[in-house]
């Protein structure tokens, strides 16, 4: 993800909706946001008075995070899922894809033991994740034309342009640029690498990592995810 333009092209959607009913569903107080990046999501788990804790790796986004509305409310820790504390939370969550960023099955495994350690006895661990059935990528390398922003500084119009890798030994690698609309300057290129794990796998591990109860829905409903899901959601019971 790139900071300078990431709240610019995520907008406050379904999926969004989606997670704070489902928080609210099962009651929950603390929450542990875990890859919660530019903290676009995190600060409306604030404003449903939650006490919140932002978790990432990425120093420059927690930046940005912190200069939002009632960012100031929020526990901002630059690390990984090892900074998850013991029996603390009531929910663990990553959205917007993040379980998509754990390429190897040795750090999937390792986020879910640090996040099952994390919560609470009847705790929470919910994540999205795109299923591979729907071969979304090919949705995305048909698509030739740049995204649009502006420079939070200059107020110069940015262009997002993306160039597609394919698959390397299951590993989609694809990079973002983000430069001048009418300058032409290049302000950062950054690869990025997502997984697409099955259902079954993505079932099967959360079983494995101790969660006793397994439930999946499908493209933000409150309905069994199906096969033909283009989104799943998942959520393990501690």
């Amino acid at each position: 993800m790139i900071p300078l333009v990431y709240d610019q092209l995520n907008h406050f959607g379904k999926d969004d909706e989606f997670i704070l009913a489902l928080l609210e569903k099962v009651n929950v107080q603390v929450v542990a946001d875990l890859g919660c990046g530019t903290g676009r999501l995190t600060v409306h788990y604030i404003e449903r008075g939650y006490d919140v804790t932002g978790i990432d790796p990425n120093e420059e986004a927690l930046a940005y995070a912190k200069k939002k509305w009632r960012g100031n409310e929020v526990q901002w820790v630059l690390g990984d899922s090892s900074m998850l504390k013991k029996e603390t939370y009531d929910a663990v969550v990553l959205t917007a894809n993040v379980s998509q960023v754990f390429l190897t099955e040795e750090s999937w495994e390792k986020m879910l033991q640090d996040a099952y350690r994390g919560l609470k006895k009847g705790g929470h661990l919910i994540f999205d994740t795109r299923n591979p059935e729907a071969k979304v990528w090919e949705q995305w390398e048909q698509d030739d034309t740049p995204d649009f922003a502006v420079h939070e500084q200059t107020g110069e119009p940015l262009e997002i342009w993306t160039t597609y890798d394919g698959f390397i030994d299951d590993v989609y690698t694809f990079y973002e640029t983000v430069k001048g609309a009418q300058s032409g300057e290049v302000y950062v290129t950054e690869q990025m690498k997502l997984t697409f794990r099955s259902h079954e796998t993505l079932r099967q591990s959360l079983h494995q990592a101790g969660f006793s109860s397994v439930y999946s829905y499908g493209d933000w409903e409150f309905k069994k995810a199906t096969p033909s899901s283009s989104s799943f959601i998942f959520h393990g019971i501690k």
